[in-house]
């Protein structure tokens, strides 16, 4: 049985140098072919394609990735439950993790394990969220899935609001492992659902948490969105954008394509903005995690 990494152990890590998550996954699986992926943003390909999964982890722990995220995005019971899936969930989570394991192995590489998990509803539609008893409830329970799967750590991200970040947050915070808690914004800046990133940092920097960071987020808004961050917290700034991937209903984030070494130089903004966790979200992939492993300092071995 593995033993629980400590929140104190990743935020020492934190303290030292900039580390590197890696990049998409449900948006690099389906830029690959695997279709399937967009079922439920990555379980499709967990249930149709494993070892598609399983050769992208490889791919990131190549790029030199740290961190890697496994594609349990949509894996909690309330999302599972409309698909008919919900007694697959612990098994989903922990093939999910599995593969994420197998395919740092395959490239010869230790990483942690993140366990992803998001907002109940649609993560660009913050007019949905449920009511505070939903989201009790229903985090607990994805929270208790993704622990019991073996995960190292849990990411919460694309959240569009302080109280069901702050929900989710507190159900993490209390699984003992690290915690990194990450908002979707606008161009300026604030949330997806009008709210001052200051108080949400403010709202979810509980014991347990190591980082507030933005996701799901334009490259060129990443910096305002770590400045007003850190007015609201002293715990590490985190990082990861998309890369020209947006549709009809996420028009904030339409922006040109970059190229990887674009990816790359996007990100020292956000150093200097005081990240000490970057990555890429949605449109990304290991070649941009590449670009970033090669332009960050200390990436010495």
């Amino acid at each position: 049985m593995r033993s629980a990494m400590q929140p104190e152990v990743l935020a020492h890590c934190l303290s030292k140098r900039v580390l590197l998550l890696d990049g998409g996954i449900g948006s690099e699986l389906i830029r690959r072919g695997v279709g399937a992926a967009s079922r439920l943003w990555g379980v499709g390909a967990l249930l149709d394609a494993p070892d598609e999964v399983r050769r992208l982890h490889a791919d990131y722990a190549r790029a030199d990735a740290d961190l890697h995220t496994a594609a349990t995005f949509r894996i909690s019971p309330y999302a599972l439950r409309r698909a008919g899936l919900e007694e697959r969930a612990a098994d989903l989570a922990v093939l999910a993790v599995r593969l994420l394991r197998e395919g740092a192995a395959e490239a010869d590489r230790r990483v942690l394990a993140l366990a992803s998990m998001t907002s109940l509803e649609d993560c660009y539609r913050p007019d949905l969220v449920p009511p505070d008893h939903v989201l009790e409830r229903e985090h607990e329970a994805t929270v208790e899935i993704l622990v019991d799967a073996g995960a190292d750590g849990l990411l919460l991200e694309t959240f569009n609001t302080i109280r069901e970040a702050a929900i989710a947050a507190k159900a993490a915070a209390h699984s003992g492992l690290p915690v990194i808690v990450s908002f979707a914004c606008q161009r300026d800046g604030r949330l997806l659902s009008g709210e001052d990133p200051s108080q949400a940092a403010r709202a979810v920097s509980l014991p347990g948490v190591v980082a507030v960071g933005t996701n799901c987020t334009s490259c060129e808004a990443v910096p305002t969105v770590l400045r007003r961050l850190a007015n609201g917290t002293s715990l590490p700034l985190a990082a990861w954008a998309n890369n020209a991937w947006a549709g009809e209903d996420s028009p904030w984030l339409a922006s040109p394509r970059l190229s990887p070494e674009g990816f790359a130089d996007a990100a020292q903004r956000w150093l200097e903005a005081g990240a000490r966790l970057v990555g890429g979200c949605c449109g990304t992939g290991p070649a941009e995690i590449a670009a970033l492993a090669a332009a960050l300092p200390d990436r010495q071995r």
